[in-house]
């Protein structure tokens, strides 16, 4: 993989380099000077993957339905690096934040919406997308990422960080790792795996591509 997708930099902020891209700040990150703002690894996981993993292939201006976008941290970022985002968020609280974020950000659209029913944004999604991302806490997230595979491209990736407490509390995360990955094989091919602990303890990244019926 290269090693950061176009629209994010390494700058330094105080004694170290950290991730950083160009918007308004969100969350009370550091801005230096020139409009760069931190992207906390800590609080977002694609922050933390292109720290440690670089570019996964977001092209600029691709199209991208991020699941779990909560408060807005990630796909504030997300949209300000040129990517065309559409944030699907349930929870009341973090809606009025994700409101907010996106007022200043064209290429980013808040779907109040539960991510279990994609019916109810299949008139608001537009076109076909080029990366489906997840971050959901919930024992079905398998199933959520199956159900938002109609609106990729037959090309189309997908970048998934399975919680793996949440889905069995009482296993072993490599077992539920496994299982996942078993369960995701009719949508997806999984092309790279990424463990995520040294900022998200018991996560692991999943990267792939929609299963076509060539591919199978």
């Amino acid at each position: 993989m290269n090693d950061l997708p176009q629209g994010v930099r390494r700058r330094r902020f105080g004694d170290r380099q950290r991730l950083a891209t160009q918007g308004e700040p969100v969350y009370g990150e550091p801005v230096d000077a020139s409009g760069w703002r931190v992207w906390d690894t800590n609080r977002s996981k694609v922050g933390a993957l292109l720290q440690t993993h670089g570019d996964p292939g977001f092209d600029q201006g691709a199209g991208v339905l991020y699941l779990g976008a909560a408060t807005g941290t990630t796909v504030s970022h997300l949209a300000d690096m040129g990517l065309c985002v559409y944030a699907v968020e349930l929870s009341p609280y973090a809606a009025d934040s994700l409101l907010a974020v996106s007022a200043s950000r064209p290429r980013l659209f808040p779907i109040i919406a539960d991510a279990r029913q994609p019916a109810a944004y299949s008139d608001i999604v537009e076109g076909e997308l080029a990366w489906l991302i997840q971050d959901v806490a919930s024992a079905q997230q398998v199933q959520i990422a199956a159900a938002n595979r109609r609106f990729l491209a037959d090309d189309g990736r997908m970048l998934l960080f399975i919680k793996a407490r949440s889905i069995d509390a009482t296993a072993e995360p490599d077992v539920v790792f496994t299982a996942v990955e078993a369960q995701l094989a009719e949508s997806f091919e999984i092309t790279a795996r990424v463990a995520m602990d040294a900022t998200h303890r018991d996560h692991r990244a999943l990267i792939g591509q929609v299963r076509t019926a060539q591919s199978q």
